[in-house]
């Protein structure tokens, strides 16, 4: 089954600082060398990476640039059959900043033009299989059918019918009412610390069965940074403890669990066993330079994470 990834890819320009200047101060930062990167492109690199049949969908716009940033996902054995392009959008940059072991991260605004997916690209997720995405992005889906357009959370319940599992990377963003009608009947939710604590205004993962239930959520996952991970599905609790590690670069972290989560699903590992390799992976990732820094085999994970038991 193949793995669609919808999201950005983007060039992301490395800055290094000593500190993070406040409102109306300056500072000095060192230029690193730019690297290809975008959240969702990142996860469905460590996806492909891992062996997983992997497609990618973004709207770009014409540029050079936008062509290497294909050709590049492409020559890491990800699809982009779908790929979208308008040639009225601006570059697709990041701007990020590693600064006391942490790092900001400044987007270029593309604005939020429709995605028009193509009649064999709904075809295709028209089929079994998962479907990793943001809110950002779907709330942008829009396709063609005979009997009219279909968009938005009616072309999620529509590929959902077809068999399409959906899973949520909602980083630090979380989610409102507001977003309901997409997360609806989603696989896995996934939130970091803080987009946890801006949905629901606390840190429990245990006090929200009821908002799960009532939405058809199978699974809810909190990344927990260096701790680990932690996960529900309404009944039962599971956390699997972080490593020890020398902090390098903890770009691309989130993407490198996700995309690895998503790997050990489509081949039906338990939760339990899917968490545990998705900590070991994004783990493994924060000791290397880079957003692409979780790109491994499955042997490189499993050897790292033995090596530290």
């Amino acid at each position: 089954m193949t793995a669609f990834f919808i999201g950005d890819v983007a060039i992301d320009e490395y800055y290094t600082a000593d500190r993070w200047p406040g409102r109306a101060d300056k500072g000095m930062v060192q230029e690193l060398p730019a690297e290809i990167g975008g959240s969702i492109a990142n996860a469905a690199v460590v996806h492909a990476a891992l062996g997983g049949a992997t497609q990618f969908i973004s709207l770009l716009n014409e540029s050079p640039l936008s062509q290497r940033l294909i050709a590049d996902l492409a020559e890491n054995g990800v699809g982009t059959d779908h790929m979208l392009s308008d040639p009225s959008l601006a570059e697709s940059r990041n701007l990020i900043f590693l600064v006391d072991g942490e790092h900001i991260v400044l987007t270029v605004e593309m604005g939020e033009p429709p995605m028009w997916l193509k009649p064999e690209t709904l075809a295709s997720l028209r089929q079994p299989g998962f479907l990793y995405t943001t809110l950002y992005r779907v709330r942008r889906l829009h396709t063609q059918t005979e009997s009219g357009v279909l968009k938005q959370a009616d072309l999620l319940a529509d590929i959902r019918s077809h068999g399409r599992r959906t899973i949520f990377d909602l980083d630090v963003g979380g989610c409102t009412p507001e977003d309901m009608p997409y997360l609806t009947g989603a696989a896995v939710v996934i939130f970091n610390q803080v987009g946890f604590r801006a949905a629901f205004g606390h840190d429990d993962l245990s006090l929200i069965t009821g908002w799960m239930r009532e939405h058809r959520i199978e699974r809810v996952v909190r990344t927990l940074a260096a701790d680990g991970a932690e996960s529900s599905d309404g009944e039962n609790h599971l956390q699997v403890a972080g490593y020890p590690v020398s902090v390098v670069d903890v770009t691309g972290a989130g993407d490198t669990f996700g995309g690895a989560l998503t790997w050990c699903l489509a081949r039906n590992q338990s939760f339990a066993e899917a968490l545990d390799f998705a900590v070991a992976a994004a783990s493994r990732s924060v000791t290397i330079h880079g957003p692409r820094g979780g790109k491994a085999s499955v042997d490189d994970v499993l050897r790292w994470r033995s090596e530290r038991r």
